[in-house]
């Protein structure tokens, strides 16, 4: 038995199949005969030492939190300052750590998260104390640098494809009478790898989406109105799927709610979706309906991606087996090995070229036009959603899902008044 605690923990946004790299790190932990901790509502939690223990959960439901999709343990949007502007909240976590004998540090999360690792890691060097740190890759955006795609966004990517062609048929059935534009708002603030996913629904110039829009190209609202009339009068319907993130040339969200700035310093956005078809109907006079799936695209674990739970699962072992061997500030992330067959497997990457770092759509993803994705796009994202991998159904017709009962370890210091 390794002598030690590891301590997970979930950040930012959950993914339909984030509690499977839950499940992942703590059966493999339990092989290796380690205790695990998860800090409840995530960094939050460890502040203050508001922890779990989950050797008090019976095997079945460590099991069944790969079916299951939200945070397990609960998660938070916070991001940590620099180490001098918040290092009262570092120093707090070292002792936790210590308090718990934490040897390894799990932190389940998108670039924000690799960059609190990486900080946590060089903290504890600094005092000299035996932690290791280990990112442990997940959004649904896919915008994490260096691995080839993200845990978290194939699910998100298949429940986008499906949708749409699905509202594609809807729309079509109706558009002699009814709705003329349907548009479908797809998360992605800088990134558009979601919005991209839905190219996948249909194929050639007349199979929906017949637009799509994304963040890395400057919305143009001229060329956008020409591109629908155009696809009305040809198709008889137009189909929009658009990025959240879209912006105009001089870098203005479309969609900017003048809410100001979310904890991780991002722009509060307030509906494209909502916006575009306003416009749409006010220029074209065209009868307009539009859709925000928001949550639905990250917890729709109903129509999860095979292949995404299976990385899923398998960064979650590899983090316990690199937390394990001592590799210190590194990440499990996907490496490509072929396309056809398609292949991969986990290999180890520095945080420090991870954390803060952002991957968008590459040029030759997009088509020139800018309102579609190519082939190359579709070699990438189309593995990502394959395969099912339905969760167990009850005699009710729904999921049967897990709640773990989460029991708390008991604490050992004072509050924390941060």
């Amino acid at each position: 038995m390794a002598n030690g605690t590891l301590l997970y923990a979930q950040s930012g946004g959950v993914t339909a199949v984030i509690n499977a790299t839950a499940s992942a790190v703590i059966q493999a932990a339990r092989a290796k005969k380690v205790k695990v901790l998860a800090g409840r509502n995530g960094i939050l939690g460890v502040l203050h030492e508001d922890l779990i223990d989950t050797s008090k959960e019976p095997l079945p439901a460590i099991r069944a939190l790969a079916h299951t999709p939200g945070g397990a343990f609960g998660s938070c949007r916070v991001k940590l300052k620099s180490l001098e502007a918040d290092r009262a909240k570092y120093l707090r976590l070292l002792e936790v750590f210590k308090a718990h004998d934490v040897r390894w540090f799990l932190y389940n999360g998108g670039n924000d998260s690799a960059d609190t690792a990486l900080k946590v890691s060089r903290l504890a060097a600094e005092f000299d104390y035996p932690l290791t740190c280990i990112g442990v890759p997940k959004t649904i955006d896919n915008d994490l640098a260096v691995t080839d795609c993200c845990p978290g966004f194939g699910s998100a990517a298949k429940y986008t494809a499906v949708s749409v062609r699905e509202c594609a048929l809807d729309v079509a059935a109706m558009a002699d009478t009814s709705t003329k534009v349907f548009v479908y708002e797809a998360m992605g603030r800088h990134a558009g790898w979601l919005a991209a996913a839905a190219g996948l629904a249909g194929q050639g110039a007349d199979a929906a989406p017949h637009i799509i829009l994304f963040p890395e190209r400057p919305f143009e609202e001229a060329a956008f109105f020409a591109e629908v009339k155009k696809t009305v009068e040809r198709v008889g319907y137009c189909v929009v799927v658009a990025s959240e993130g879209i912006r105009t040339a001089d870098g203005t969200f479309v969609a900017d709610a003048g809410g100001g700035k979310d904890a991780f310093g991002h722009t509060q956005l307030g509906g494209v979706a909502s916006h575009l078809a306003a416009r749409v109907k006010d220029a074209l006079g065209y009868k307009v309906h539009w859709t925000l799936p928001d949550y639905l695209q990250r917890s729709a674990r109903h129509v999860a991606s095979k292949t995404d739970l299976e990385q899923a699962q398998a960064v979650g072992k590899a983090a316990v087996d690199y937390a394990l061997k001592g590799m210190n500030s590194m990440m499990p992330v996907i490496q490509r090995m072929s396309e056809t067959p398609y292949r991969w497997k986990v290999v180890p990457a520095k945080l420090e070229d991870i954390a803060n770092h952002e991957k968008t759509m590459p040029p030759n993803f997009l088509r020139k036009d800018g309102f579609g994705i190519t082939a190359a796009a579709r070699r990438y994202l189309e593995p990502l959603i394959r395969g099912e991998a339905p969760p167990p159904y009850g005699r009710d017709g729904l999921p049967r899902y897990v709640a773990l009962k989460n029991v708390a370890v008991k604490r050992k210091l004072p509050a924390y008044e941060g």
